[in-house]
């Protein structure tokens, strides 16, 4: 007897995905939606304490992941895939933000928060080539240091003095390893599962690793306006749809060229800035927005056997089997 056999859906879903919305366009969605959290953030700190944002923000947006990924019948995940998610949460969410916000609250400069938080795509290239076997050509070395050199552009005006202790800048150094460290994490060990469900373990993980922090600060927040503007914008905009579209790029990309994208927070981010909070927008900043564009392009520049090659690959692939017969016995 003859059959067709069937190709497992998640093969046949991850390659519909990958050779769908070009990689450009999720990416400068991504940036963008990215840096509005920075000056959401900035509004919603002068209203709250820091872990007490936190914790409303990542709560609040993992009951959303949660109700989606119920009323979308998807599977949660189990057993040591749930586990990985939540270290996830812990690393990217909870421990990232939370040493950054603690850091900014305590008085470090927050231009000098996001010079070395910078570094993050040079950090996880050579974290990703140590222990994932990411190779890193020699043009993206190049483009990582456009990319850096960009960045200390468009910060560099704003670094003065800065408050703070030993304390604090090693918080700032604690961040840095954090999304670093989570981002790697995630590409290896986190991106096999839904984005809905696997977004609301991480989420909810980071929430339930920051609560104590809040009770300690006094779970303090005020009911203005501005507060309850600020904190839906960063759980709608930065945790729902940024984090999402991250979700999709790390599974989608090499870890080094979606980390290459963080340089262009900074520069878009001061342009931001300047729409929204009435920040200046000297020639530094704008140079810098070139300067790190540039980089991020060499850095992200395919290649013959890039993420889209390999996903055209791998959707001719599914093809084929599904067309194959397969013969069996008896029956």
């Amino acid at each position: 007897m003859t059959r067709q056999i069937e190709a497992p859906a998640p093969l046949v879903t991850r390659a519909r995905t990958a050779v769908g919305v070009p990689a450009g366009v999720l990416s400068a969605a991504f940036v963008l939606l990215w840096s509005t959290g920075y000056p959401a953030a900035r509004v919603a700190l002068d209203h709250a304490g820091p872990f007490t944002l936190l914790v409303l923000r990542f709560g609040g947006a993992g009951l959303i992941f949660a109700l989606l990924a119920l009323l979308g019948g998807v599977r949660w995940p189990h057993g040591r895939a749930a586990l990985h998610s939540a270290v996830v949460g812990a690393l990217q969410l909870a421990l990232q933000f939370g040493a950054l916000y603690f850091a900014a609250a305590r008085g470090v400069n927050v231009g000098l928060i996001a010079l070395v938080i910078g570094t993050m795509p040079i950090v996880t290239a050579l974290l990703g080539r140590a222990f994932l076997g990411e190779a890193v050509r020699p043009l993206q070395w190049l483009g990582f240091a456009f990319g850096f050199a960009g960045v200390a552009l468009a910060v560099g005006e704003s670094i003065g003095m800065s408050g703070g202790g030993a304390l604090e800048y090693l918080a700032v150094l604690v961040g840095l390893l954090a999304i670093s460290v989570g981002t790697l994490y995630q590409k290896r060990l986190g991106s096999d599962v839904d984005p809905r469900s696997g977004l609301a373990v991480q989420h909810l993980a980071a929430a339930a690793v920051l609560v104590p922090f809040a009770v300690v600060e006094g779970f303090r927040f005020d009911t203005t306006p501005a507060f309850g503007a600020s904190l839906a914008w960063v759980i709608g905009v930065n945790s729902l749809s940024a984090f999402a579209l991250f979700f999709v790029l790390l599974r989608r990309g090499a870890v080094s060229k979606v980390a290459a994208l963080f340089f262009l927070m900074p520069p878009v981010t001061a342009v931001i800035d300047y729409f929204v909070l009435g920040d200046s927008l000297t020639v530094l900043k704008v140079s810098g927005i070139a300067v790190a564009a540039f980089g991020v392009y060499l850095a992200t520049r395919p290649t013959a056997a890039g993420p889209l090659g390999a996903a055209r690959a791998e959707s001719s692939a599914v093809q084929l089997r599904l067309a194959a017969p397969v013969h069996r016995c008896g029956g």
